[in-house]
């Protein structure tokens, strides 16, 4: 129950005078509730100017990752070797030395955990702070961060690399003009060049413009005519295409040509490196929120092989990005989220592989406010349940957007004028904030 604020002699003063007006004691109550609120909402520090959400689809073990069980019997704990870190006494598997290096610059939370073994429903729950709903679609924080903050100079607000990788990455219930920026093409591929980014051949500055021109004129029409979402939409989308276009600063973030053969040789010359380090190049020239995902994590056979090929390139890149972050003064500023739908069964299973498993999993997080060389919560022995510190979606939403100064608690309207919470029921994790 909400309690309103105990009304003194100079209230019920304001209220008698505003009477004449036809303010009931209710209304001036609601208006001064809604006052606080919005100040609520309007005060709450950043200490994140942007988000890399790093993606891994398909569930990544944690037992094979950032939580191994190293005293278990080998059917739990596997045949991958460990790697001490940076952090005392904590280790990780051995094909993440890199990352073992800069573990005193990240926090890992071993103890998410939610109840959805499906990939599907799995994945709308990291990407929303929600458990899916067939009455409503909810949005992703890329798309709420766009919503609440808009674009930074002339860049979209929220990038997806290479492409929107599900349909829970996208809008909900919002306008689907606050839908992701995508690439259209992997940066580590040869040739690489974003889709729809420049002029066409024959086109120079002064046709340009008289086309915008003329289709800002249709556009307002249909505005007058319609009110249909699809209709702002592609008004919007025009617009924030036009920027791109039409900026020189714009246009050149996306290209990644321009960083050093050396710089690129050292996040790798693949998918996952060129992946991070166009993520970097973003949220430096001003992108406020890149979702990217790399690699396949659906090990139900085979998991040391599928992890030996797996996470020495990612080790390599997501190191270096943390590295690259550092040095450029951006990783105070740049909170980095590596999480996957669910984890994978405790045990090892007929086919040298382990099975879903949304009991428990691990999330790394640093930067942009987040303390350094944490561990936040833990597994059983044998990884197959939180044994303390339990952490929902929700409330790691909910951290994400108090980072970014966003209440996750306002609402957001969805159709029909209902009032939606952007996250339901989270808590802050203050314990792991700097």
């Amino acid at each position: 129950m909400n309690l309103l604020p105990k009304p003194n002699r100079r209230g019920f003063l304001t209220v008698g005078a505003l009477a004449g007006v036809g303010m009931t004691l209710a209304d001036y109550f609601w208006l001064r509730q809604a006052r606080a609120d919005q100040k609520h909402y309007d005060n709450i520090p950043a200490t994140a100017e942007s988000v890399i959400h790093i993606f891994l689809p398909g569930g990544m073990a944690h037992q094979e990752s950032f939580d191994p069980k190293p005293y278990a019997p080998v059917e739990y704990r596997g045949d991958l070797g460990m790697c001490q870190t940076k952090i005392a006494g904590e280790v990780f598997r051995a094909p993440l030395p890199k990352t073992s290096e800069i573990a005193d610059k990240i926090c890992v939370i071993r103890s998410m955990s939610h109840g959805e073994a499906a990939h599907e429903r799995g994945t709308h729950n990291m990407f929303t702070g929600y458990r899916p709903s067939p009455a409503l679609q909810f949005p992703s924080m890329g798309s709420v961060v766009s919503h609440e903050y808009g674009p930074r100079k002339n860049l979209p607000p929220y990038v997806c690399i290479p492409n929107q990788p599900n349909e829970y990455a996208g809008t909900g219930y919002l306008s689907s003009s606050f839908a992701p920026f995508s690439l259209g093409a992997d940066p580590a591929s040869g040739g690489f060049r974003v889709q729809d980014l420049a002029m066409a051949g024959g086109v120079d500055d002064g046709r340009f413009n008289r086309r915008r021109s003329a289709l800002q004129a249709v556009n307002d029409y249909f505005a007058e005519k319609e009110k249909a979402d699809n209709v702002k939409a592609m008004d919007t989308f025009y617009e924030r295409a036009y920027s791109l276009i039409s900026s020189q600063e714009a246009r050149e973030a996306f290209n990644i040509d321009a960083e050093p053969a050396e710089l690129r040789d050292k996040y790798g010359r693949n998918a996952a490196g060129q992946r991070m380090l166009m993520a970097r190049r973003l949220v430096e020239a001003g992108v406020r929120f890149v979702s990217l995902t790399y690699g396949g994590w659906d090990m139900h056979d085979n998991i040391t092989a599928g992890m030996n090929n797996q996470l020495p390139a990612f080790d390599q890149a997501f190191s270096m990005l943390v590295n690259d972050l550092e040095s450029r003064g951006l990783l105070d500023k740049t909170l980095i989220m590596i999480s996957s739908e669910f984890g994978r069964t405790p045990k090892i299973n007929g086919t040298a592989g382990r099975d879903h498993w949304p009991k428990v999993f691990s999330v790394v997080l640093a930067g942009g406010g987040i303390k350094r060389g944490v561990i936040y919560g833990a597994s059983n022995a044998i990884g197959s349940e939180p044994e303390e510190k339990e952490v929902g979606p929700a409330d790691l939403a909910t951290t994400v957007y108090h980072c970014l100064g966003i209440i996750a608690d306002k609402e957001l309207m969805a159709p029909g004028n209902r009032p939606i919470e952007i996250v339901d029921g989270g808590k802050v994790l203050k314990a792991i904030l700097a």
